[in-house]
């Protein structure tokens, strides 16, 4: 008979699981707090009184005082530490003193913005005075908008709105302008690589504008944790920053696990799925009561997941108590989803990273993670998830069988004792910035010898003459068109002109729902692929590639669809060289041409290929910036085909390692392997970013190269497989030493 337990004796018995391999305790911390600042308004300190705040944080104190003497500020302290006291303190208590005072809230996201304004008004009801919050989105209708223009005092919005409806109506927005006395940026380290990008120049503009209207706005911004948090808010804000991270918020026992699946096949070294271990090991803590999150990396994987689970825990404590969250459910489920994990009702729930922004949703007591979220500081913006201010709570993060999993595993030093990664953004992308100028020549005339942030643009600008974009009057450029171009330029990706996907599941209903880059659309919007939105399998039944348009139906499928894309390189420009006794390294300019070839249909439950087909559409061009290593001399011993094996197994390794240590999403740098490399004929294996004219990885990569290649050799060499699997080099080869082989490689560079 089924015998409860409680969270100590599972940890325990987790403790003496084989399969835990690496075990790291945090103790507990205390608060640490200072008095409630002397010139915060009564009614405000009443307000907190009555929640239960009396006292501030020691961060909470330094960001009231730092943005009471006029500083912009970036806090870096954990989840759940009360960073947003950091700034509705000074806004509310500037609003309270001055009933004209402004401020713009921007977050990442819609849900987030949300979840924020719900809190915001609650505090603004008990402080009793009028103070008017509201959320400006694409949800928002119109009759609210026009009042959200005259009389807000504080507008939250996201970075895309600012960018295509704010921005360019800044006439209708005069209020706000003239009297905006703060900016607020929430979840600072969500904005990096592209999008990271084009919001620095959406910032440029909004400080632009500011600065027509006369006011001059005060950052606050707020960010996990990452290395360089100061200067990624520096770059992005383009004003100079002060950090506050002496975080005073108290912390609970945690105990964080590394558990490794069971091997099933030695000699491949397969392991048991993780997805299989994951639902045992949240079956355990839900049976016995215990509130558990559960991250999975993909909205395929959390509705796999979750079905698992309900099925497993029908019995002891039924369906509804266990639910998913991700991108694409409506926001009233969301809400009723946030509230039961707050109340208790929902014991378990199983998210994307949707929950790994600071949603509301109480603490848990246990997370537990399919497999390694990508970077060190999205793990811990996962495991802060579990963990009530006193009491003890545990995370477990189970790997899976690719290569950047079983190096995180076996080597918990790295993970444990590393500061987390760079942000890294580019905003003189000149394909980005040359849209966000277009944008702001629209918004006001620019001068000849104006700025855009830090830089002199009167040559893009006298091109953008010669193109016809802009009109020339003496020493003003104005804008030449009727249409405005802020609605075709997508923050989101580089690319200039997006596929849009057409639902056409119910006649005579047709709806656009989404957008995708020209370059990823050729492996996941080919016909016949199934394209995964909210949640949702649809299959394209038609690319139409001339008019940019896919048309895609809903279906129920238990297969998805995996693409390969046939990549030649040209390098055009070597810019620097780093020269070694076997090999080079180089970086510079290249194009990339890519053609699709066939199309794969996996089972989603065994991931055993199933069928295939051939894709027909014609080749594109990216041109990109690169980082490539050239192999000057080969053992002649090693033949073509296998020379040509190891280099795609050392690519394979490079391709999880490399987003890992750069900190950006795995689509935003490719690896490609080549035999012969056009320019040379010699053996090369190129690391590209996947955007036109590049956005500062590739670069990263060249100046950390050793430290690329340590990572790749450590990994290989701790794979516990014979001779090659697809948690390191791939596959195995015929007939020889494969890892041994590709070690002498790796070394001899």
């Amino acid at each position: 008979m089924f015998k409860k337990k409680s969270l100590p004796e599972l940890i325990d018995d987790l403790r003496n699981n084989e399969n835990v391999i690496h075990w790291h305790e945090i103790n507990p911390k205390e608060a640490k707090t200072k008095p409630m600042p002397e010139s915060v308004d009564p009614r405000i300190r009443e307000a907190l009184a009555r929640r239960g705040i009396n006292e501030l944080y020691t961060h909470q104190h330094s960001a009231y005082e730092a943005v009471g003497k006029g500083e912009n500020i970036v806090a870096v302290t954990p989840t759940a530490s009360g960073k947003t006291m950091c700034y509705n303190l000074p806004v509310l208590q500037a609003i309270a003193a001055d009933s004209t005072s402004r401020a713009l809230y921007i977050f990442p996201t819609k849900a987030l913005a949300q979840d924020q304004k719900s809190e915001l008004n609650e505090i603004i009801a008990e402080m009793g005075i009028d103070i008017k919050s509201y959320t400006y989105d694409g949800d928002t209708s119109p009759a609210i908008r026009q009042v959200v223009r005259k009389a807000g005092h504080i507008v939250i919005t996201n970075p895309d709105m600012l960018h295509s409806a704010i921005l360019p109506h800044h006439t209708k927005w005069v209020s706000l302008f003239e009297n905006l006395k703060f900016i607020v940026i929430d979840e600072l380290h969500t904005y990096r690589g592209v999008f990271g990008s084009h919001v620095a120049n959406v910032l440029r503009r909004l400080r632009r504008i500011c600065n027509f209207y006369g006011s001059n706005p005060v950052f606050i911004c707020t960010s996990a944790t990452i290395a360089n948090p100061r200067a990624l808010a520096e770059q992005l804000t383009g004003s100079p920053m002060r950090l506050v991270d002496d975080n005073g918020a108290p912390s609970g026992r945690k105990h964080f696990a590394f558990y490794n699946p069971p091997i099933v096949n030695k000699p491949l070294n397969i392991r048991k799925s993780a997805t299989a271990e994951v639902n045992q090991l949240a079956r355990d803590f839900l049976r016995n009561k215990i509130q558990t999150i559960v991250f999975a990396r993909s909205r395929v994987r959390v509705e796999v997941i979750l079905s698992h689970i309900q099925d497993l825990v029908r019995n002891e404590i039924g369906t509804k108590s266990i639910r998913g969250y991700r991108g694409g459910y409506l926001p009233a489920q969301r809400r009723e989803i946030e509230k039961g994990l707050r109340n208790g009702d929902i014991l378990g729930v199983v998210s994307t990273n949707a929950l790994e922004l600071g949603v509301d949703i109480g603490q848990l007591q246990v997370c537990i993670m399919t497999g390694y979220p990508g970077s060190i500081a999205s793990t811990w913006q996962q495991a802060g998830r579990a963990g009530r201010r006193h009491g003890e709570a545990l995370i477990v993060m189970v790997a899976g069988s690719t290569p950047i999993d079983q190096y995180i595993v076996q080597n918990p030093d790295y993970f444990f004792e590393r500061s987390p990664e760079y942000a890294r953004i580019n905003p003189e992308n000149l394909i980005i910035l040359v849209d966000h100028l277009k944008c702001a020549a629209y918004e006001l005339p620019f001068k000849e010898t104006e700025q855009f942030g830090p830089l002199d643009v009167a040559d893009i600008m006298e091109y953008l003459v010669e193109e016809r974009v802009l009109n020339k009057n003496k020493d003003t450029f104005y804008w030449a068109n009727l249409a405005f171009p802020a609605s075709n330029i997508s923050l989101r990706s580089a690319s200039q002109e997006n596929v849009v996907i057409v639902d056409q599941t119910q006649t005579g209903n047709v709806g656009i729902i989404g957008e995708m880059d020209r370059f990823s659309a050729m492996t996941l919007l080919h016909d016949e692929a199934i394209y995964l939105h909210q949640g949702v399998q649809y299959q394209v039944e038609k690319l139409d590639w001339e008019h940019k348009k896919a048309y895609v139906r809903e279906v129920d499928v238990e297969y998805y669809t995996d693409a390969n894309l046939a990549v030649q390189l040209k390098v055009l420009e070597i810019d620097r060289t780093r020269d070694r006794d076997y090999a080079a390294i180089h970086y510079g300019d290249v194009t990339v041409n890519a053609i699709p070839t066939i199309f794969k249909k996996i089972k989603l439950s065994t991931f055993e290929n199933i069928g295939s087909g051939p894709i027909h559409l014609p080749e594109e061009e990216l041109h990109t910036s690169a980082t490539w290593l050239e192999l000057k001399e080969v053992d002649p011993a090693i033949g073509t085909k296998t020379l040509e094996q190891l280099l795609l197994g050392i690519a394979n390794v490079m391709n999880h390692i490399v987003p890992v240590l750069v900190m950006c999403d795995r689509s935003d740098v490719h690896v490609a392997a080549q035999i012969k490399a056009n320019h040379t004929g010699l053996p090369t294996i190129f690391i590209y970013d996947h955007y036109p004219g590049g956005i500062g990885l590739a670069d990263d990569v060249y100046k950390r190269f050793d430290e690329v290649k340590a990572a790749a050799i450590d990994l290989i060499r701790r794979c516990p497989c014979e001779d090659g699997c697809p948690s390191c080099i791939s596959s195995e080869i015929e007939g020889m030493n494969a890892k041994k082989k590709s070690l002498q490689l790796l070394e001899g560079l």
